[in-house]
C-alpha cells in the first residue's frame, strides 16, 4: 500500500476514534427517530437519563394503555406511584416536571403540558401560557372630566402563544429570543462567531437555522441502558 493511501486510512480510523470516544458509553446518538421511555418526569434528569418513573408504577384508575390516560391521570390533584424501592410515593401535579407518550416528550410550563417538537442540544418547543387578571376596585378612578369616580376592574384571563428553547445540558428554560440563544451558543466558540458577525435583523431571522446548526454539530446522546 503506498504512503498516500496508507495516510488516508490512517486519518479515516483516528476520525472514527474520535467519535467513538466522544460518544458516552450505553448510550445512543439522538436522531428525531428515537422514542423516549413512556412514564413521568418528576425532574428534568429523569428525562436525561431517559428514566420515566413507568406507567406500570403510577397507581390510577385508568388503565395505562388507555390512551387517554395522561390526559385522565394530570386532572388529578396529586399522583400516586411506586419508586425503585416498591415504597408508595405520591405528588401534587404542579410538581411534575412532564411525561413521555408514545416516545413524544411533554413538558409542562404556565399550568399546562406543551410538546418539545424539536429535541437536540439546544430543545425548542411553543406553549399556550395563560396569565389571570383578578380584577381590583379603584375608589380613585380619574375620569377624563376630571372628577373621581369608584371603578371596578373585572377577572379577566389571557392566553397567549409563546415559544422557548432548553439548555439539554442543565435543563434550564430560556425565552426564545436572540440574547438566550447567544448564550447557548458561546458553547460553540466558532458558531458564535458566526452567529454574533450576523446583523439584528439576521439575528432574528436565522434563530431556529442556529439551533439546528449546533444540534448538528453538538449532537445529543441519550441513555438506552437503564
Amino acid at each position: 500500500m503506498n504512503k498516500p493511501i496508507l495516510l488516508f486510512f490512517i486519518s479515516i480510523y483516528a476520525c472514527i476514534s474520535l467519535i467513538a470516544q466522544d460518544q458516552p458509553e450505553g448510550t445512543i446518538k439522538y436522531t428525531p427517530d428515537f422514542k423516549f421511555k413512556d412514564g413521568l418526569y418528576i425532574s428534568f434528569e429523569q428525562l436525561k437519563a431517559n428514566k420515566p418513573i413507568p406507567v406500570t408504577r403510577i397507581s390510577s384508575e385508568t388503565d395505562h394503555t388507555d390512551p387517554d390516560f395522561f390526559t385522565n391521570l394530570l386532572k388529578e390533584k396529586k399522583i400516586i406511584f411506586f419508586d425503585d424501592f416498591g415504597v408508595q410515593q405520591s405528588i401534587p401535579v404542579e410538581k411534575i416536571w412532564g411525561f413521555s407518550r408514545n416516545g413524544i416528550v411533554y413538558i409542562r410550563i404556565g399550568g399546562n403540558f406543551s410538546r418539545i417538537t424539536v429535541i437536540g442540544s439546544i430543545c425548542h418547543f411553543v406553549a399556550n401560557i395563560t396569565t389571570y387578571n383578578s380584577g381590583y376596585y379603584d375608589p380613585y378612578y380619574y375620569n377624563p372630566y376630571y372628577y373621581r369616580y369608584p371603578s371596578n376592574s373585572a377577572a379577566t384571563t389571557t392566553t397567549e402563544m409563546r415559544q422557548y428553547i432548553i439548555d439539554f445540558q442543565t435543563g434550564k428554560i430560556y425565552d426564545y429570543d436572540i440574547q438566550s440563544l447567544e448564550v447557548l451558543l458561546m458553547k460553540d466558540p466558532e458558531l458564535y462567531d458566526e452567529f454574533a458577525a450576523l446583523g439584528k435583523k439576521k439575528k432574528k431571522q436565522m434563530k431556529f437555522l442556529y439551533i439546528r446548526k449546533f444540534n448538528e454539530r453538538n449532537p445529543l446522546y441519550i441513555p438506552v441502558n437503564n
